[in-house]
């Protein structure tokens, strides 16, 4: 098949849970024989045209020169360059600033629409922009071909919302089994002597709601929040939390070795995350024998379910960091291992888009 992926940054992951997901898919798919193509923007820093065998497409992408609109203009030229392509497949990850342009798809290739979370519901939008989010994704229900829910939540939102039939597949993650404690000694840390935050840093991430709960705790272990803190948000959080001296922002890290030696001899992991579906961080914090301490949603349950801790507000952030041994919770750990082991493997995650595909290639 000729598969086509398109909605990201781009590949190799210098960003987030979806150059993440779609690194590990167009490598796996390409070896199985199929011809892949990511589509890139042109600010990625990875400027080669190949990607161990994936292919690399670099489209003009303008949003860090004139911000959000620029998205609209790299989504729109990715669209237009797949006319040309004679892709099977074309898989869309989000729709957020694509869907409006997704009749411009070549009616040749079959549109496969990843939903990711409820756009809308994110907090640092404008009550206009959730309104616009709303319509793009009703129309990415309506002009895509297939979807795919990431998470059982938006299986059934997108069934009640639109009467929508949608195919659940999560993410994927690698069970981390090689730890190294150097790696965290060129932080100055010390195994399960500190706590861990990683995500983007959106309020919908609840950041400031865990970083209060760490602010008012008696702990003084560190306190690590790991993301791109270089944005409007992120220069408000550094400000707000400067005389808390065990809060330590390190900015994003990429490197999946040290993120995952950092999760791994964390005492506690935080995962604020509210509106997306089954997050690839969450995964990877349960397959590096991370103890979770979740926000509790529907999203989080559904894949946590009792293997992890939850909170809800500042106060149970910091009832949890007075409070828990982590000794005393190996059997979530063990449990979580199970999980990844049995269901979110990237092979089977792989191998089910790939069923996916080809029960859906259009006929000449």
């Amino acid at each position: 098949m000729k598969i086509a992926i398109l909605g990201t940054r781009g590949i190799p992951n210098h960003y987030g849970g979806f150059e993440q997901f779609a690194e590990h898919l167009a490598l796996g798919l390409q070896q199985r024989s199929h011809d892949v193509t990511v589509y890139n923007s042109h600010t990625h820093p990875y400027k080669e045209r190949i990607f161990h065998g994936v292919k690399i497409i670099h489209i003009y992408d303008p949003e860090e020169r004139v911000g959000t609109a620029g998205q609209f203009v790299y989504d729109l030229l990715s669209i237009i360059n797949t006319r040309s392509k004679k892709y099977d497949i074309i898989l869309q990850l989000g729709y957020t600033s694509s869907s409006i342009f997704f009749k411009l798809h070549p009616k040749s290739a079959t549109l496969i629409t990843n939903m990711d979370g409820l756009e809308h519901r994110r907090s640092k939008y404008s009550t206009k922009v959730q309104a616009f989010l709303r319509w793009a994704e009703s129309l990415a229900v309506k002009e895509s071909d297939i979807l795919v829910s990431d998470s059982l939540g938006i299986q059934e939102y997108l069934h009640k919302k639109y009467g929508a039939t949608s195919t659940y597949i999560p993410y994927g993650a690698t069970l981390f089994e090689n730890p190294q404690k150097e790696l965290i000694f060129t932080y100055q840390l010390t195994p399960y002597q500190y706590d861990l935050l990683i995500a983007r840093l959106e309020p919908e991430n609840s950041i400031e709601l865990i970083l209060d709960g760490v602010s008012q705790a008696d702990s003084t272990l560190p306190f690590l929040v790991i993301g791109n803190h270089d944005t409007k948000y992120g220069h408000y959080l550094k400000a707000r939390y400067k005389d808390k001296s065990n809060i330590t922002f390190l900015g994003g890290i990429y490197d999946q070795e040290k993120l995952n030696n950092l999760r791994y001899f964390s005492k506690l992991y935080f995962h604020g995350h509210t509106v997306g579906g089954t997050n690839p961080s969450l995964l990877e914090a349960m397959a590096s024998q991370a103890l979770i301490c979740a926000h509790k949603n529907i999203f989080n349950t559904a894949i946590l379910g009792t293997d992890a801790l939850y909170f809800q507000s500042s106060d149970d952030v910091t009832s949890l960091l007075n409070t828990i041994n982590r000794d005393r919770h190996q059997d979530k750990i063990r449990d979580n291992i199970k999980k990844i082991k049995e269901q979110y493997q990237y092979e089977t995650i792989i191998s089910q888009y790939e069923t996916l595909f080809k029960a859906h290639l259009k006929q000449d």
